[in-house]
Formats: C-alpha cells, sequence, structure tokens
C-alpha cells in the first residue's frame, strides 16, 4: 500500500493556453512529497504547457495553482517562489567560459541576499547536490565541453540547488543516450525515496513513466483522460485511443512494470529464439 504523503502542489481547474488557443482544459493535478507524477500523453496534448503553468512560467487563464501550506504560487515574489519550487526546462542556452560548480551555484541565488551573500549553507548544499547528479568531478571543467548526458545532469544539480521540496522536470531524458537516460531517472527516483521530493515530469516514453512513476496522468487534447497508478492507466485500449496507433501492453515478470509496444504496420510478432545446436 503507498505510503501517506504530504501535499506539496496541487493545480485545481487548470485552464491555459497562447492567444486565443486553449491548450489546457480544466485539469487537477497533485504532487505529493517522495512521489513521481508522470505526464503523458501525444504531442500537442498540452503537457509542457501544464507543468509551466504550475511552475508560475506560464499564466493559466483560470484555475488555481497553489503550494501545500495553500498559498498561491502566482501570489509569491519570484524570489521566494524559487526556495518552494523549481522547472528544468527541456532547453537551457549554454553558458561560456563557466565551469560546471558555477553553473551549480546559479541555483543558490533564491538563499543569497540582494548582493550575493548571507548563504552561509551554499557550498556544502552544492557539493551535496553534485554528489547526488553524479557532477562531482566534473567540477571544474568549463560546461562547454561536456557531452549532452553530462550537462543534463549538471542542470539538474543547479535545480537541486535551490533545495526546494518540488522539482518539475520537462522532458529531462531527450537527446540523451541511452546510459544517461537511465542514470537521470535513477537520480529523480532516488530523489523522491531518499529526499522526500515531490517531482513531476514530462515523458514520452511510456515504459520509463511506467517505471520510474508512482502516479500516471494521461493527457489528450488538453483534459485528463486518466490518472493513477501506470497499471491502471497504462492499458492497451487506453493508449491505442490516445496515441491513435495500437499498443499493446504487458506485464515483464521479472520487474511488474508495465511494457508497451506500438505495432506498426510492417511489424511482425516476435519469434522465439533458436538455441545455436
Amino acid at each position: 500500500m503507498p505510503r501517506t504523503s504530504t501535499l506539496q502542489l496541487r493545480g485545481t481547474g487548470i485552464v491555459a493556453g497562447y492567444r486565443r488557443a486553449t491548450v489546457v482544459h480544466d485539469v487537477d493535478v497533485a504532487l505529493h512529497a517522495g512521489r513521481v507524477t508522470a505526464l503523458i500523453g501525444p504531442n500537442g496534448s498540452g503537457k509542457s504547457t501544464l507543468l509551466r503553468s504550475l511552475a508560475h512560467l506560464h499564466e493559466p487563464e483560470s484555475g488555481r495553482v497553489e503550494l501545500g501550506d495553500g498559498t498561491a504560487v502566482g501570489d509569491l515574489p519570484g524570489r521566494d517562489l524559487a526556495t518552494r519550487l523549481t522547472l528544468l526546462s527541456q532547453s537551457r542556452s549554454v553558458p561560456g567560459g563557466v565551469s560546471v560548480r558555477e553553473v551549480v551555484e546559479y541555483g543558490r541565488h533564491p538563499h543569497r541576499g540582494r548582493w550575493g551573500g548571507g548563504d552561509p549553507d551554499g557550498a556544502v548544499v552544492v557539493d551535496r547536490v553534485m554528489g547526488m547528479c553524479g557532477v562531482t568531478e566534473l567540477a571544474d571543467r568549463p560546461v562547454d565541453t561536456l557531452s549532452g548526458g553530462q550537462l543534463q545532469r549538471v542542470w539538474l544539480a543547479s535545480c537541486l540547488a535551490q533545495d526546494t521540496a518540488v522539482l518539475l522536470l520537462d522532458e529531462p531524458t531527450t537527446f540523451l543516450d541511452l546510459r544517461y537516460q537511465v542514470e537521470l531517472l535513477d537520480t529523480v527516483r532516488d530523489l523522491a525515496d531518499h529526499h522526500d521530493i515531490a517531482i513531476g515530469i514530462v515523458l514520452h516514453d511510456l515504459d520509463q513513466a511506467a517505471a520510474i512513476a508512482d502516479d500516471v496522468v494521461l493527457l489528450v487534447d488538453g483534459r485528463v483522460d486518466a490518472a493513477g497508478p501506470p497499471a491502471d492507466v497504462l492499458t492497451s485500449a487506453r493508449l491505442s485511443a490516445a496515441y491513435g496507433i495500437q499498443v499493446d501492453v504487458h506485464v515483464d515478470p521479472s520487474t511488474g512494470h508495465v511494457r508497451t509496444r506500438a505495432v506498426a504496420r510492417h511489424h511482425t510478432r516476435p519469434t522465439p529464439l533458436q538455441e545455436n545446436p
């Protein structure tokens, strides 16, 4: 049975869009301490817009986003909000001439005084989050010499340096090779399990969502089609309807996780491997 956990962020009746086009329609979502909530759905279903609305980087047309104590995120000054939640967006510009440590230290900005002082815990936090993200050995490297996977982990460390209770991640595995995808998602799971952070993450890979998430929210045309544990949401009928293609679903007996397979026209059913005589 899932353990009870503290509500950290709630969006209620969120309606959001761009100019005259509404993208998100009356969506409710809640993030709890120590739990990972994955937002999934076809392209254009409103996942990133919803995440940006929760982070107050996109102003909803209506609805309310509030922290666990009932404070509306829109009522908090930017510096105060940045000590409560953080968002790792899809892309960030790579600064030139700065080291990994300096980029991670950027995350301490909300905790410093107006003139950059008053952060006695900053160095300890920076060292801790670099270790959590596996970039300690890169501390003195210029960030513009890093691989994409290394850089993504540096940006994650910078977000964690804000020392918030809520972490929002927008497609963090995009453009990463298999190893770095696995390592980053392992780190995300550790943040929930061992640091009690409430995590909302947009993912395209359904198997990744099934493996990492406690809760899955399936968005279709900007509306919540289903929400709940992965096994309840990731069904063949529901996914096939949402994505407009046949999606087979089974449970991996070795892990207990849901596995999915989109069936293309030229796919054939796999045949058992034959042992060499």
